[in-house]
């Protein structure tokens, strides 16, 4: 069972506890001995259903509280996919910003693969489904009686442009980033990438503190990579507005020009094996003849090579058997049934302006969640697959 003291550390009031954390708590505990004695949920770890049903007794707090966390998360989906949550089309029973199926349903999938080993995890697996359908049914049960949250609105009120609310502003974003049901689970494989890497490089408790302090300030997170003043602006009911679109360059980066010279006109080229890539770097983007060029990519099988007409060449390596474009001869249907998901999910596989022009063009067909084949979920929802898997690696400038 969850202990305490790390109930408390998930709420927004920490380290003061309220007149209702001990109830939530107990709700919170409810749902894990729920999911312990469910027969049908099978091979998922303890730890990661504690930190599930923090999650989702997390979404029960801020739904009742009318917090606006998750009522500013569905309404930026609701405005990037048609849908308030990914995945689910929602029936004619959904009610915004009340207690749904699909909601646990989606949040029981995401902690679950935010946090697992293996994070390509089929949101309709049967796990999954039985979780969601026993701990729906608990809360559901409990909806009337359960009282408001003390504490839980800290964004109620407050006004993002003024001087008065800064310091609130400032800890609602830190609570958010760091410790909120809903942004936590995504941060937690860059927080344990941070604590790794200082850790190898012999780095004590206060340059780690210092790095993740850094990360809120610098990274995206949550399902949906945003920034943390992204977050704020939802959460305080702003709809985010579109980013705006860069100012045309009039001037056209060389790469571009000599690679779309190459293709024919188009951005992208496929190219097998080192030394046929090596000789296109010389023989068509004027890079120094006579040289081996990127020595570091001698041992890869294959490479893409992709411009952009402000930001030049870049170049993505052991993954043309996953893309099904008309010029690529490598493409393998077979192998891409299982790699595929990696271009969506693994961080650094592919680049972000690669991987947007790919599946722009329905290149990425054969991606699904292992266990599944499902396609159609991954080409509905392609982008905030790799929004949530990617964060920085995807929403990256």
């Amino acid at each position: 069972m969850l202990k305490f003291e790390s109930f408390l550390l998930s709420q927004p009031c920490c380290p003061e506890e309220t007149a209702t954390d001990r109830y939530y708590f107990n709700l919170t505990n409810r749902l894990i001995e729920i999911a312990e004695t469910n027969s049908r949920v099978t091979g998922v770890h303890d730890a990661i259903i504690e930190r599930a049903a923090l999650c989702v007794a997390g979404y029960f707090q801020d739904m009742i509280a009318d917090a606006g966390l998750w009522h500013g998360f569905t309404d930026e989906c609701r405005r990037l996919y048609g849908t308030p949550v990914p995945f689910f089309s929602v029936s004619e029973n959904y009610i915004d910003y009340e207690l749904n199926r699909e909601d646990i349903g989606f949040l029981v999938w995401y902690a679950i693969a935010m946090y697992s080993d293996d994070r390509k995890v089929y949101p309709f697996a049967p796990e999954i489904v039985a979780l969601a359908d026993a701990w729906y049914g608990e809360l559901e049960s409990v909806y009337d009686e359960s009282p408001i949250p003390v504490g839980y609105h800290l964004a109620h009120e407050l006004d993002v442009y003024s001087e008065e609310d800064q310091e609130m502003i400032l800890k609602l974003g830190s609570w958010l980033y760091l410790h909120s049901w809903l942004l936590r689970p995504a941060f937690a494989l860059t927080a344990n990438q941070i604590v790794s890497e200082m850790v190898a490089s012999e780095k004590g408790n206060e340059e780690i503190a210092n790095s993740i302090q850094d990360a809120v300030k610098k990274e995206p997170t949550g399902p949906l990579a945003l920034y943390v003043g992204e977050w704020v602006h939802l959460t305080i009911n702003y709809k985010l507005s579109r980013r705006r679109e860069r100012k045309e360059e009039k001037l056209t980066h060389p790469a571009f020009q000599r690679l779309t010279a190459a293709t024919g006109g188009s951005p992208v080229k496929f190219i097998e094996g080192y030394k046929a890539f090596n000789e296109f770097l010389i023989d068509h983007l004027g890079w120094k003849p006579g040289e081996e060029h990127l020595v570091q990519l001698k041992d890869c099988r294959d490479f893409v090579l992709m411009a952009n007409p402000q930001k030049g060449l870049l170049v993505a390596t052991n993954i043309c058997r996953c893309i099904k474009a008309p010029s690529n001869a490598m493409y393998n249907a077979e192998y891409a049934s299982t790699h595929a998901i990696d271009l969506l999910t693994e961080r650094g596989v592919c680049p972000h302006d690669l991987l947007a022009y790919i599946c722009e063009n329905g290149w990425l067909p054969d991606a699904k969640f292992p266990g599944s084949d499902d396609y159609d979920l991954v080409a509905r929802f392609h982008d905030f697959i790799a929004r949530c898997y990617l964060q920085l690696y995807y929403r990256g400038d």
